[in-house]
């Protein structure tokens, strides 16, 4: 369903509720909405919505920084609501506290609020996360379900947040939970795993497969915010429109939401990485040769502890080591080392040394250092991308729009926004050139390839045609 009509409300389920980035999420929802201040180590702060470039207005000369007032976006304070679920039952607000990620005086204003509120279960496989998740791990769905089940009780949960938040807009899930293990499994189109999941085959299927799963059958966008390989071209074709809408599994997950929805990802870019895109665009664009990138990263969250783990912490550095891969700049030796030092806790450290060549071969160095909590950089990621699918879902955006649109939000971009310059800037222009041909703008030859793309999700071309006609527009 398309329609320019902003609803009254639109949503995000998160996944991982009661982890860091959930309960920091949460408090700060509760304290927009409620207009809270409270005191810190530097006077009294006020509730704000710094960092997500969906909910601040244009500021100076050029109007650049904030998107609110320029399109017509969801209010994150009075049009969102935020549920979630995870695999521990530790009450939300003293999960808050536990975090040590927000200002006492915040947190104990909230802090009530947030015990009352609903965690579901999640859906959990020990095999895939590291051995430091799992005696905590109590409050699942039961292991006894086969995956169907489990799809399905995914999709009970999405319906009965739906119907009891008043939801009317589009509905986002995000994976927020514990990095899983790369899943050892590929199918030959969303047939084969559709049916793997009804046969309940043994297959080596993941948690968050079944959730995007569970998301497209209800017309729900995924997001995956961890660094697994969850996206696949065979689970982007579950999220087209045209195959949910004639598929031959269609009578077996009846009933199935055929709304326009989204598979977007991989890993939320949030904090030293996305920095890094930037450096290196910035050292390209003055004619230097990059030759060494060196970073480190230590902090003691709850992420960090299971990527203590060898099977969870491959996938990590899979993503980290690969952000650069369109720019093929092969001289180039990025290492990257990340640490788990628990009394840091969620406020994460990294240093980043970039070496570079310059005129006549004569190095070039640049030394960065931040520190900042990780949650903190993360959560304007989870509630701008909330946004930006619903907008660009009403605007009846393709899959290749809304992944340019949002590749700058994720490490390493895929689906639709696979092959997309890394660099930072370049990626913000995506945004404006996406937002600009969506809301009638125009976006020349880009525009007329999403068309193509358009007619094969609507079912007017074939997969096969379409190819045939991005040829002549290339040729």
């Amino acid at each position: 369903m398309t329609s320019n009509d902003k609803p009254k409300k639109t949503g995000m389920l998160v996944v991982g509720l009661g982890g860091n980035n959930g309960v920091t999420l949460l408090a700060g929802h509760i304290a927009n909405s409620k207009s809270l201040s409270w005191e810190t180590q530097t006077g009294r702060n006020a509730a704000n919505w710094y960092g997500c470039i969906t909910q601040l207005e244009p500021r100076g000369e050029h109007g650049g920084v904030g998107f609110k007032g320029r399109y017509d976006l969801a209010d994150a304070t009075t049009e969102m609501a935020v549920g979630g679920w995870d695999i521990r039952s530790t009450p939300l607000g003293d999960a808050l506290y536990e975090s040590r990620v927000l200002d006492y005086d915040l947190v104990r204003q909230v802090r009530e609020e947030m015990n009352g509120m609903e965690i579901m279960k999640g859906v959990y496989d020990a095999s895939f996360v590291g051995e430091s998740q799992h005696e905590t791990a109590t409050h699942v769905v039961s292991d006894a379900g086969d995956w169907k089940s489990k799809v399905e009780k995914l999709r009970e949960d999405i319906r009965s947040f739906r119907k009891n938040e008043g939801v009317d807009g589009h509905i986002t899930v995000i994976w927020s939970a514990s990095v899983e293990r790369l899943a050892d499994v590929e199918y030959e189109g969303a047939d084969a795993l559709l049916n793997a999941i009804d046969s309940n085959a043994k297959d080596d299927i993941s948690p968050s497969i079944l959730y995007a799963v569970a998301s497209a059958l209800e017309g729900c966008s995924f997001v995956n915010g961890g660094s697994q390989n969850t996206l696949s071209s065979t689970l982007s074709e579950v999220f087209d429109v045209s195959y949910r809408s004639a598929s031959s599994l269609k009578d077996k997950f009846a009933p199935v939401n055929t709304d326009r929805a989204y598979l977007l990802g991989t890993d939320f870019k949030a904090g030293q990485t996305k920095f890094k895109t930037a450096a290196v665009e910035y050292i390209r664009a003055l004619g230097l040769r990059p030759k060494v990138i060196a970073s480190s990263n230590h902090l003691g969250n709850n992420d960090m502890l299971n990527l203590t783990s060898k099977k969870t912490v491959s996938a990590k550095m899979r993503v980290k080591s690969d952000i650069f891969g369109p720019w093929s700049e092969t001289q180039l030796d990025h290492q990257v080392r990340v640490m788990y030092t628990p009394y840091i806790g969620d406020e994460k450290r990294d240093v980043v040394e970039y070496t570079s060549l310059g005129f006549l071969g004569c190095p070039h160095t640049m030394l960065t250092y931040t520190r900042c909590m990780d949650s903190v950089l993360c959560v304007p990621l989870m509630i701008d991308v909330t946004i930006w699918c619903d907008y660009l879902a009403r605007k009846g955006a393709t899959s290749t729009q809304v992944g340019r649109a949002t590749a700058y939000l994720f490490k390493v971009p895929e689906g639709g926004a696979k092959g997309v310059d890394p660099g930072f800037h370049r990626q913000m222009a995506e945004l404006e050139e996406v937002l600009r041909a969506v809301s009638g703008g125009g976006d020349g030859g880009k525009e007329q390839v999403d068309v193509i793309e358009k007619g094969v999700e609507e079912g007017i071309i074939t997969k096969e045609q379409a190819e045939k006609l991005r040829g002549l527009m290339t040729s």
